[in-house]
């Protein structure tokens, strides 16, 4: 007997772009620092920075399942829904999801920060790196080597996730990719309401507004070096 689905809108396409304009960038950054080609790196860095930036606006006044209000829980609401005693249904991020975002957009501001006061010691250096001290510089370079494991350890935690997700029938990415997700009868009728979407054109005015200021400031000199 088949279960019937209602199938609702829970992501908007800012938040799946971000999603996997950020993959996209993390495995260039990754490339572009092995390759040696550190003017490619940077440009990628300023762009993810964009997209760091604008995400956390995106977090202050997006759509309901992208706001931090919506997905930032106590402890206690994190520990009923590990326990399955949490009485609605969760769209969006869980509790526990939640936090990991949350993390995972700390530390990409960590190494895009990090990455403004580095030195490769040979030819590249962030444009901030001449206002600090030798002995800071090397620091804000050792951690941006670090961090960028503290990175890959949260991408791989992540997909490990997302694959036991999908062995328990819950795709994660189709929801991402395509917005919606299927919901039972059962899980709808739990629902207290369905997600409210900001407009897109809101989203796209932040990232223009911090796209202006970056590709200036940063991405535009390198450009012009090419």
């Amino acid at each position: 007997m088949s279960i019937e689905q209602k199938k609702i809108k829970v992501w908007d396409i800012p938040t799946r772009l971000f999603h996997w304009l950020t993959v996209g960038l993390l495995v260039s950054l990754w490339w572009t620092a092995d390759s040696g080609e550190m003017e490619w790196h940077q440009i990628c860095a300023y762009s993810l920075m964009v997209l760091v930036i604008s995400r956390l606006l995106w977090g202050i006044v997006g759509s309901e399942t992208s706001r931090f209000t919506d997905f930032v829980a106590g402890p206690k609401k994190v520990l009923n829904y590990l326990t399955g005693k949490h009485s609605s249904t969760v769209v969006g991020h869980n509790p526990l999801g939640g936090y990991m975002v949350l993390f995972m957009l700390t530390v990409l501001s960590l190494q895009l920060l990090s990455g403004l006061f580095s030195s490769d010691d040979i030819f590249t250096e962030g444009p901030l790196y001449s206002m600090v001290s030798s002995d800071l510089g090397a620091w804000f370079t050792w951690l941006h080597k670090v961090n960028f494991n503290v990175i890959l350890g949260c991408i791989i935690l992540h997909v490990s996730v997302i694959l036991l997700y999908a062995i328990k029938g819950n795709n994660l990415v189709t929801a991402m990719i395509s917005g919606n997700k299927k919901l039972t009868d059962e899980e709808y009728k739990m629902l207290s309401k369905e997600p409210k979407m900001t407009s897109s054109l809101i989203a796209m005015m932040i990232v223009a507004l911090i796209g202006l200021v970056v590709g200036y400031w940063l991405i535009a000199p390198i450009v012009a070096y090419l």
